[in-house]
């Protein structure tokens, strides 16, 4: 009875099995990656989401929440994974392979809510011009909130407004209902400044000379920071699923052959 038991242990390819713990490697090294990059994801280091809360369209951050569990199961999993396939169980096997379906799955959902919502606010500047017309200077708590975020924004990358200054002038705006365009057609914070931060020329930003105003609009810096997260999210997310799945499937097969 001995040696038929060792003979049942030992049924399957060990090339397969080789193939199968390499991949499973893989598999929780990704896992760690994605992890850390979707941290990185709900930091939002671009301090960006303001525009994505206001809208009710931030569903880029809980597809990020879902990845990072995802991350952390497939770290588990791919362990898991490898200790059972060290011991030839057909429990732990099959064990791994349903918990590792419905990580796959959870994980499809969170590369799929994330990149249909960054479609969303990519592909319409309208949407972030209007609410940047609303809220900016509103005396509310989002109002305060995407202030505090359209200054920093237009400080930092020397720009002003969604598309540039005229969406201050050629729209009604909240900010409008405070400074008359004589006093501050748009936010002083669009007005070029020195290396200390010192506005060059009040007067000719006020009339807005292009030697003294940022005609940039800000825009394409959203754009840029909210395809960087879902980059992380939703593409490197896809990569990984693309190669789980043949992992999963010769995972399945050896396990027909236990």
């Amino acid at each position: 009875r001995a040696p038929q038991k060792q003979n049942m242990v030992e049924k399957g390819n060990p090339f397969i099995v080789g193939v199968l713990i390499l991949g499973n490697i893989i598999i929780l090294m990704c896992g760690i990656a994605l992890y850390a990059e979707t941290v990185w994801v709900t930091a939002d280091q671009y301090k960006v989401y303001p525009i994505l809360g206001v809208s009710g369209k931030d569903d880029v951050y809980a597809g990020a929440w879902i990845a990072i569990f995802c991350g952390f199961a497939f770290f588990c999993l791919g362990v898991f994974g490898i200790v059972a396939l060290a011991r030839g169980s057909r429990l732990q096997l099959m064990l791994y392979l349903v918990l590792m379906l419905i990580v796959y799955i959870f994980e499809c959902a969170s590369c799929i809510t994330s990149y249909t919502h960054r479609d969303f606010v990519v592909s319409n500047h309208r949407m972030v011009t209007k609410q940047m017309l609303t809220f900016y200077a509103a005396p509310t708590a989002q109002g305060r909130e995407l202030t505090r975020m359209w200054d920093r924004i237009m400080m930092e990358q020397q720009c002003c407004g969604a598309t540039g200054p005229l969406d201050w002038v050629n729209h009604t705006s909240t900010f409008r209902s405070f400074y008359p365009e004589g006093l501050a057609p748009w936010p002083f914070l669009c007005c070029k400044r020195d290396a200390n931060f010192v506005i060059l020329s009040p007067e000719g930003c006020r009339v807005g000379h292009v030697d003294y105003i940022n005609t940039k609009g800000c825009f394409e810096h959203i754009e840029n920071a909210v395809n960087s997260y879902t980059w992380g999210i939703s593409w490197f997310g896809f990569a990984i699923l693309m190669f789980t799945c043949p992992v999963m499937l010769l995972a399945m097969y050896h396990y027909t052959t236990l």
